[in-house]
């Protein structure tokens, strides 16, 4: 029997979603997995648990197969940010305010998961409107070092097309940013800090360092892409010296290097360390990259491709501003999934504005909008 779309549905969804807490670190998305597992299967899916570097970390594969036909991907994530202060609410209790939801992941990304599931269900009530494979891929781990579209994707599954689920404020959007993350550590010599003459300040060094870093931002953002905009290198964090009477031996920065489409991630990564180098030489001080903490590349779908055109086609049909497909500022899933799918999108509730921040919402029209464009995006290109 057909079913029809319920909005209160997709509210309670969501509310039990945001009320897991899968802050990363540590993540720990297995239980908000299995609950979407039970929920899909009732719903006529078949269900994998997959679990992604143990400790109670997992991602969820939903699939209902309908006869011949392309396979269609939802995929969205179950980790969230960590909540926290600021808040004027609990975070991880929804909360419904001015035609919002607020709560951690409303928007990014739980909001996204609940209108997915919301759609998947629909379809599943309807296969004889279309023919194919319908999966949900619900992960973990996006925001820090994406494991679980990493592991997923080392299985090689076949699909044909995929969605991300990403606060896209309901518009079509074909292209990221990569990003590359290094931790350099600058060495100095500990000493007293009442004889500091016989040490060196590594602090000292890296506020000159970071100088440098300034500079090096100030050039590349004379590169730009038409979708996700400038190049980019920030300093995102610093940490050094042992106590308050000591000279501090060593500091660790830590570099957010964006990386556009046009960008390789070789050519991004040798290009930094070749400016780590003469920055130690003009400096003079010793450096290391300890570590990338991130290392993950861009993505752009061609504008002309199948999927970005329907998908267009259905937003405006749908009242959302459609002329052509925008970017994303950050990173997502959607450069793993092009390892094993040529065409994808990223599209879902919410804006990027508020995520990751206290108070974080997602407008209701927004969330329910979103479960009709998912199912006929989903529709357009089973039709094909």
């Amino acid at each position: 029997m057909t079913e029809a779309f319920e909005a209160g549905r997709v509210g309670a969804l969501l509310e039990r979603l945001v009320a897991f807490r899968t802050e990363n670190p540590p993540g720990r998305e297995f239980e908000a997995a299995r609950f979407l597992g039970d929920l899909l299967g009732r719903r006529g899916f078949s269900i994998e648990l997959q679990e992604v570097d143990g400790d109670g970390r997992a991602n969820v594969v939903a699939r209902l197969e309908n006869g011949a036909g392309p396979a269609f991907a939802f995929c969205s994530h179950l980790d969230v940010v960590p909540a926290g202060s600021g808040w004027s609410t609990d975070p991880f209790r929804l909360v419904e305010k001015d035609r919002r939801y607020y709560g951690r992941g409303a928007c990014d990304a739980k909001g996204a998961v609940a209108a997915m599931v919301e759609g998947m269900s629909l379809l599943a009530s309807r296969r004889g409107d279309w023919s194919g494979t319908l999966i949900g891929v619900f992960v973990a781990d996006e925001e820090v070092l994406a494991t679980g579209a990493r592991s997923y994707v080392a299985r090689s599954p076949k699909i044909d097309y995929v969605v991300i689920g990403e606060p896209t404020d309901n518009q079509v959007a074909s292209a990221h940013k990569g990003c590359l993350r290094p931790v350099v550590r600058i060495h100095g010599k500990e000493a007293h800090s009442g004889e500091p003459e016989r040490g060196i300040n590594a602090i000292t060094l890296s506020s000159r360092f970071v100088g440098r870093v300034a500079d090096l931002d100030a050039d590349l953002r004379k590169r730009s892409h038409a979708l996700v905009g400038n190049a980019a290198l920030t300093v995102t964090r610093m940490n050094g010296g042992l106590a308050d009477n000591v000279v501090p031996a060593h500091c660790d920065v830590v570099l957010d290097r964006r990386v556009l489409p046009s960008e390789r991630m070789e050519d991004v990564r040798r290009d930094l360390q070749a400016f780590l180098a003469k920055a130690e030489v003009e400096i003079g001080f010793d450096a290391d990259v300890l570590e990338y903490r991130s290392e993950a590349g861009p993505s752009e779908t061609p504008e002309n491709s199948p999927l970005v055109q329907k998908a267009l086609a259905v937003c405006r049909a749908n009242d959302v501003a459609a002329d052509r497909p925008r970017g994303l500022t950050g990173g997502c899933d959607l450069v793993h999934f092009r390892e094993i799918c040529s065409d994808g999108i990223i599209l879902g509730p919410g804006s990027l504005l508020v995520a990751h921040k206290p108070n974080e919402f997602v407008p209701i029209s927004e969330l329910n909008l979103a479960c009709r464009l998912y199912q006929e995006i989903a529709l357009a290109m089973y039709r094909r």
